[in-house]
């Protein structure tokens, strides 16, 4: 890697006035859970327009890294490549670092390579599959769908209650669990057929539907989100009541498993742990006269914005890291096996610029790496 000038890049947290209105507070054992899983996160705040990479720092405190991407949301990630969605783009990001090379400490150096203009159809959940085409939820059409070409989306599937696609929210369809490595459930808070027609289903309208064959597979849910399929388990997160929980089989009844003191969104799977994201509810029509209103009542609890680290086993909540200020709404969260340190390079500075790198794996005779290393 070839650096341009010598110019440091951004620090390792927000810089400017926002970072003296944001506090990110770990639980203790938090850092060192991160180091026995090998693993670092990512999240979006699409409130804030921000991603963030959790990873740890040489000598075990956490690292904190952010880049501004205007309403980011859909997140999804192999460790080496990062796909997430922004109000109007999907943006697929690479690692440029060699195996075993680092920059300034960090072993991942995510860089924005291609940016698919989609239009803002409210690109929520997102997966690769196995034959490595992207897959996400069009909520606006309220289908999913993958990139094209020369248009906004193409449509892969709609849920049989939809006559038709139609640029109008209609059901809310918002998450994607893949199984096997195909899409196979989603998440829509209801199966309303006219425009905005979710709003009014928030309490107890929400469903999954199998993408097989269109069934029900559960339904009477409030404001479900983030299906992910583990273990012989359908997970979700019920954010209209801040249960976090999974899908009975026989029953098709959702079984909670852990209360959640906020609207829960985002989700990733790590061994046999939840990683779960926790969001202020607004102050409007959509968030309103929930049930997870009474649940904090009876709690005797506020509601925070953070992540949650769920012991699948026992239910228990076992390590979190608190997000206090400007931060105030998550909507996805990724989870990068073997990463320690990860960072991206953004669109806010210079850096983009400078940082620069040569593809010479197939050159004959290898370019020596002049870049700069640790």
């Amino acid at each position: 890697m070839t650096e341009k000038q010598e110019t440091e890049p951004a620090a390792d947290a927000p810089a400017g006035s926002e970072a003296e209105k944001l506090r990110l507070t770990p639980s203790r054992q938090f850092p060192n859970w991160l180091a026995e899983q090998g693993v670092s996160l990512a999240f979006t705040t699409y409130q804030a327009g921000k991603l963030f990479l959790i990873g740890l720092n040489a000598d075990g405190r956490l690292s904190i890294f952010e880049r501004t991407f205007n309403r980011c949301m859909g997140l999804w990630t192999d460790s080496q490549t990062i796909w997430m969605s922004s109000l109007y783009q999907i943006w697929r990001m690479e690692n440029v670092l060699p195996a075993g090379e680092t920059y300034r400490g960090h072993d991942r150096l995510f860089v924005p390579q291609v940016g698919y203009t989609t239009g803002d159809i409210d690109v929520h959940d997102m997966a690769v599959d196995r034959d490595g085409r992207l897959v996400f939820a069009a909520t606006l059409f309220g289908c999913l769908a993958t990139l094209s070409e020369s248009h906004s989306f193409k449509p892969l599937w709609k849920p049989p209650f939809l006559s038709k696609l139609a640029a109008e929210d209609r059901c809310h369809l918002n998450g994607l669990a893949m199984r096997d490595g195909r899409p196979r459930y989603v998440t829509a808070v209801s199966r309303s057929d006219v425009a905005d027609g979710w709003r009014d289903r928030r309490t107890d309208g929400g469903v999954v539907v199998d993408v097989d064959n269109g069934e029900i597979v559960a339904d009477g849910l409030s404001m479900p989100h983030s299906p992910r399929w583990h273990d012989g388990r359908l997970w979700l997160s019920n954010a209209g009541t801040g249960e976090f929980g999974y899908i009975d089989p026989k029953s098709g009844r959702f079984e909670p498993v852990t209360f959640c003191p906020g609207f829960l969104r985002g989700a990733t799977i790590v061994g046999d742990f939840a990683v779960v994201g926790l969001s202020l509810p607004r102050e409007n029509q959509a968030f309103t006269g929930l049930a997870l209103d009474e649940k904090l009542k009876g709690a005797d609890a506020e509601a925070r914005c953070a992540l949650y680290v769920i012991d699948l086993k026992s239910g228990d909540v076992v390590h979190w890291l608190r997000i206090e200020g400007v931060v105030q709404e998550l909507y996805d969260v990724a989870a990068l096996p073997g990463v320690r340190r990860p960072m991206a390079i953004g669109f806010m500075t210079d850096e983009i610029r400078r940082v620069l790198t040569v593809d010479d794996s197939d050159w004959p005779d290898r370019i020596e790496n002049k870049g700069e290393k640790d």
